[in-house]
């Protein structure tokens, strides 16, 4: 147990029997040394989000939310396959849970699964992935005056804007929160 005051963006709790995510918080201080923290919950199960208002005296429990090694096999339709790396158990996770799945992990790579009541209900993303650029066109010549952007596919699939120097076979970083360019691999 601990004080909404410690609540913080992407902490997991446990609200009315149910996992809910912080997508929100702000705390305000009232008259009397008083404060409140209004949040804005995500159900993990649902998916129903909430506006919820927390006062300084409650108490919020921590969810009690397992994290699994899983390997990304592949992703068929509305589902897509993963197997747990402890138990080689191939589970299908349906997309509504968390559609970037197949847009930042290659077939094969690992990921770590939120498991509640023995089920899957999310996903725990780095801030950043790795991925290979497949397609880029050409720079432009001589347009290096401002710091202009192309759109190149990475290797799952996705596009997104990257400087006009990247090209096909770069190795690049991409921000997992925004789908934005963050640099070249190291």
């Amino acid at each position: 147990m601990f004080s909404p005051t410690d609540l913080r963006k992407d902490t997991l709790i446990d609200f009315e029997g149910s996992p809910y995510k912080v997508m929100e918080y702000a705390q305000k201080q009232m008259g009397r040394g008083g404060s409140i923290v209004n949040t804005k919950l995500k159900n993990m199960i649902t998916g129903q989000v909430i506006d919820k208002t927390f006062r300084n005296d409650e108490k919020v429990s921590p969810a009690e939310i397992d994290r699994k090694t899983m390997q990304f096999l592949y992703s068929s339709g509305s589902n897509y396959s993963v197997m747990d790396q402890e138990s080689y158990e191939t589970i299908e996770v349906d997309n509504s849970i968390d559609d970037s799945v197949p847009k930042y992990i290659v077939e094969g790579g690992t990921i770590d699964a939120l498991v509640y009541d023995g089920k899957i209900i999310g996903f725990d993303w780095p801030k950043n992935v790795t991925l290979k650029v497949v397609s880029a066109p050409g720079a432009d010549k001589g347009n290096s005056a401002s710091a202009t952007t192309k759109e190149v596919e990475l290797e799952t699939g996705l596009k997104i804007q990257a400087p006009q120097f990247i090209k096909e076979g770069d190795v690049i970083k991409v921000d997992t929160r925004s789908a934005t360019y963050l640099e070249r691999a190291k």
